[in-house]
């Protein structure tokens, strides 16, 4: 899987705004990572990123696409994407107090 990796951090696309959620609506893992479409989110590219979206990843549903940012987070930190009415967020494993039963 391609990732794009700058100073230690990789980029994931994660849809801020309510409504529609990206990756948690069924756009797969390589997505998330995917470089060309990173580049056309931070270049405002949206119209352009919903056609590679259907084109690349058919069955990822492009309603969240609008909404998407990058978020840096380190090499090798794992994470979650959690949603809430379409809105993404990033849950770091290590950061979270999980409760023990």
């Amino acid at each position: 899987m391609e990732k794009l990796v700058r100073d230690g951090k990789v980029a994931v696309l994660v849809s801020d705004g309510w409504g529609a959620g990206f990756h948690s609506w069924g756009a797969p893992i390589e997505a998330i990572f995917d470089p060309a479409l990173v580049d056309m989110i931070v270049n405002e590219q949206i119209q352009e990123a919903v056609i590679y979206v259907e084109a690349t990843y058919p069955d990822a549903f492009t309603g969240g696409i609008d909404e998407l940012a990058v978020h840096w987070i380190p090499e090798g930190v794992k994470f979650l994407i959690v949603e809430y009415d379409g809105n993404e967020s990033i849950m770091f494993r290590d950061a979270e107090a999980w409760i023990t039963a």
